[in-house]
């Protein structure tokens, strides 16, 4: 992942309880024709500098979001400011935002500087000043020497970072961007994700991007919030949002999980021990805050924490056993579907290390596996 290059001893500013937030949404809520409420009553403090996402499926409200900061809707209550300044009501040209769209939006019928100078234009700037901006912006994303073609002249690739570079040319403080990479193939967008990353951190803008791929937001993004129903549900870091879900929905909507529900019967200093109806013996997992006797729980474990073991553990917790039903080879992993007689299918996810010609597990086989204590998390929401 293009994770910036950052001093461990130092403070994000998210973490500063001094840092003042470059953008504030506060309490804004959007409810549309018949009362249906698309953002509910959302609240946000971004940084100068962030790349930040927003995550969800579709119909989750993220979009309604993005237009709103630009200005395209307006809000039913709530405010947004940008460095103290409330543009709530601002209209879209007057605010210090760009938004690059889905589909590009580029003029056909103007060459590539045509396109990228179009906005300065608008603002009346000296033409000396336009051809300066312009050179610096296609330099910056490597389409110098595309000046002169038209749109239909380029790849999907090339028309997106020509779209970037219209959009930072004009200086934005904050630039949105709505799914930007959702038209492009697979390996063109992985590499694409890289290219915009180093970009935002030369040129410095706030960044906030709209996705519902989850792979995306979590490669690109020093923060990102996960949205649901009009709500966020849970705001941090790629691995504070993987690693520590706060919910069964985020444990869900982020990467493969597997969930077992059960009871707290006995709680241990740091640790609370689980009677589950999904495994064969009890579930101990640490976890940071008391939970009573008798509270309903879920863990939650990834597939790449468990472990394929020749029997189970001696103490006789923190294990299941089965039988592999399904196989996928992805080349560096395989992942494996394994069937259990409390009518489960859980998912582990296995590093190829070495070559082979078969996998170390077929189909059909009887597996046991386990997982450690700090394996994953005890979720009560």
């Amino acid at each position: 992942m293009p994770q910036q290059r950052r001093d461990p001893a130092i403070l994000e500013a998210w973490q500063d309880p001094d840092a003042r937030p470059f953008l504030e949404i506060q309490n804004v809520t959007k409810v549309f024709e018949g009362g249906t409420y698309a953002v509910d009553d959302v609240s946000l403090r971004i940084y100068k500098g962030e790349f930040f996402s927003l995550l969800g499926a579709s119909g989750c409200g993220k979009s309604t979001l993005l237009r709103m900061l630009a200005g395209l809707e307006r809000c039913t209550q709530g405010r947004i400011l940008i460095e103290g300044q409330d543009i709530t009501r601002m209209p879209p040209y007057e605010r210090p935002v760009n938004m690059m769209f889905q589909s590009y939006a580029l003029f056909p019928h103007m060459s590539v500087e045509q396109n990228v100078a179009f906005g300065l234009k608008q603002e009346r700037l000296s033409g000396r000043e336009i051809r300066s901006r312009v050179s610096e912006m296609l330099e910056l994303v490597h389409m110098s020497e595309y000046a002169r073609r038209r749109p239909d002249q380029l790849s999907g690739g090339q028309r997106q970072r020509v779209a970037l570079a219209r959009s930072l040319a004009k200086h934005p403080k904050l630039l949105l961007l709505d799914e930007p990479l959702g038209a492009l193939d697979r390996k063109l967008r992985e590499r694409t994700q890289f290219e915009l990353v180093n970009i935002q951190e030369r040129v410095g803008t706030t960044f906030i991007m709209v996705t519902h791929d989850q792979e995306e937001a979590m490669t690109m993004s020093s923060r990102l919030a996960v949205m649901d129903a009009g709500r966020i549900l849970q705001v941090g870091t790629p691995s504070e949002i993987y690693e520590y879900p706060a919910s069964r929905f985020v444990a869900g909507f982020i990467g493969a999980v597997n969930l077992f529900e059960g009871r707290v019967v006995t709680a241990e200093e740091d640790r609370v021990v689980i009677q589950s109806d999904d495994t064969p013996g009890e579930i101990v997992m640490y976890h940071a805050h008391p939970l009573a006797i008798g509270t309903p729980v879920t863990v939650a474990l990834r597939p790449e924490k468990l472990r394929v073991m020749d029997e189970p553990p001696s103490d006789d917790r923190n294990w299941i056993q089965g039988t592999v039903r399904e196989i996928g080879y992805l080349g560096d992993v395989s992942i494996y579907h394994v069937g259990t007689d409390r009518n489960r299918t859980v998912q582990v996810q296995v590093t190829n290390r070495a070559r082979r010609t078969a996998g170390p597990l077929t189909w059909d086989d009887s597996v046991f596996l386990g997982w450690d204590t700090d394996a994953g998390v005890v979720l009560t929401a």
